[in-house]
């Protein structure tokens, strides 16, 4: 017996302890997340009898027939897109015309080009590797420790998860019943505040340790070099004008701002000359492979919290949790504990799936604001993909410049640290999450 709740006795034997541990043991053993999270479906479904398996297929196949995930593909296609027609430097010329007046402009055009391409592509680790790719030699000859170079990309991904448009938005919605378009818009503040908080990290360190110089550049030649890299790039910025316009104008759904951005873009490629339709095979099959990672772990995680919900878990997870302090900010602290570690070893999609609505009721306990809940879940779990040392966007750039992990994860310290005081005023004022929605959701 672990829980009294409704004035129902839940007692949790091994038809869920044994699936949990079977989950943790794959994880660890580094199997895919999507097969770790089926297996431990298929046991709890199997032990616990809370769900036919007949109906298991049905289940997978309903779970991702959704009409807002298709924007999931069309998004992530955007961002290869992106990559491989040069449309992304023009963001990074942009950025680094826009900043060099100030020392540690190139750092600062290095997270602003971050946000530009994460929000666009709406994946933390493509944005992580496409702009690592870019940017770090680059951030070494100006004067940044490369282990440091490879922290600041890896933060200023973050953003990926937190700017919208936000796949983890999209999936999230469809978890808990809530309009994409609606967080997309609650989620601009937000968003642009942990952007903010990263620059002034990098400010702050490059201010001390004296990294990169700049900033000696007269305003007539500061408009000279904007107004050049605006010339030779205005048109990179149509991609996200129309995203960014139409979704928060209310004239396009996700999907349709996706699905016009894939074709803007592939016409800019194509008119530029730097996409070719030799490119266009293996453009589809990378951004499959992605997808294909993706979209199983959301088909496997939906039956899980389905048994879960059956079983009393959430409501039984509520009651153990408020039996303990029924105090609204301690809980919240708990929450956001919770979602950190969770960032820290697994990707976005399936703390979604499996999290969102096991915590929701005890958000809607202490009367937290539905949209606020997810903003602040997206956004710690967005801490937790560069918290050391285990976070997912300190694995990607290591991987694409062979930098000790260690080394990069002591470097990202200082980002972790204001990021977190972000996620706190989110947690703990809701104006942050709402202030641009209507009085409805207030």
């Amino acid at each position: 017996m672990l829980w009294n709740t409704l004035n129902q006795t839940v007692d949790l034997g091994w038809d869920f302890y044994a699936p949990v541990i079977l989950f943790v043991v794959l994880i660890a053993l580094a199997v895919p997340v999507w097969a770790a999270i089926g297996a431990g479906a298929i046991a709890m479904l199997l032990m616990s009898g809370a769900l036919p398996l007949s109906l298991v297929g049905e289940s997978l196949f309903d779970g991702i027939d959704a009409f807002a995930l298709t924007a999931v593909p069309l998004f992530i296609l955007t961002g290869d897109v992106l990559v491989r027609t040069g449309l992304s430097r023009k963001f990074l010329n942009v950025a680094e015309a826009l900043t060099q007046f100030a020392k540690g402009g190139f750092g600062s055009a290095t997270v602003l080009v971050c946000g530009m391409f994460s929000a666009i592509s709406g994946s933390d680790a493509a944005g992580a590797a496409a702009v690592g790719r870019m940017t770090i030699d680059r951030l070494v000859e100006s004067g940044y420790p490369r282990p440091y170079a490879c922290a600041l990309v890896a933060a200023g991904a973050c953003t990926g998860i937190l700017i919208p448009p936000s796949i983890a938005y999209i999936i999230i919605g469809l978890v808990l019943g809530i309009s994409a378009s609606t967080l997309f818009i609650a989620a601009l503040v937000p968003g642009v505040m942990i952007l903010v908080s990263i620059l002034i990290t990098n400010i702050v360190v490059n201010r001390i340790y004296g990294y990169e110089g700049g900033g000696n550049i007269s305003l007539r030649e500061y408009l000279g070099n904007l107004g050049r890299a605006l010339a030779s790039g205005w048109y990179a910025f149509i991609v996200p004008g129309i995203i960014f316009y139409g979704i928060f104008s209310g004239r396009l759904t996700p999907t349709e701002a996706g699905a016009t951005a894939v074709v803007v873009t592939v016409i800019l490629g194509l008119f530029l000359g730097t996409l070719k339709l030799a490119d266009f095979p293996a453009m589809l099959i990378s951004s499959a492979k992605v997808n294909g990672v993706i979209l199983p772990i959301i088909a496997f995680s939906l039956p899980l919290a389905q048994a879960l919900a059956i079983m009393g878990v959430p409501q039984g997870f509520v009651f153990a949790v408020t039996s303990l302090t029924d105090n609204p900010s301690l809980l919240i602290l708990l929450m956001i504990m919770i979602l950190i570690a969770a960032g820290c070893v697994m990707e976005t999609t399936p703390n979604i799936v499996i999290l969102a609505p096991i915590l929701k009721p005890l958000a809607d306990d202490i009367g937290m604001n539905e949209i606020q809940f997810c903003i602040m879940m997206i956004t710690a779990l967005g801490v937790g993909f560069i918290t050391p040392p285990l976070g997912l966007n300190l694995f990607v750039v290591s991987g694409i410049t062979g930098e000790s992990i260690l080394r990069i994860a002591a470097r990202a310290v200082p980002f972790v640290f204001f990021m977190l005081i972000v996620v706190l005023m989110i947690a703990y004022i809701p104006a942050f999450s709402t202030t641009l929605l209507p009085d409805i959701y207030k």
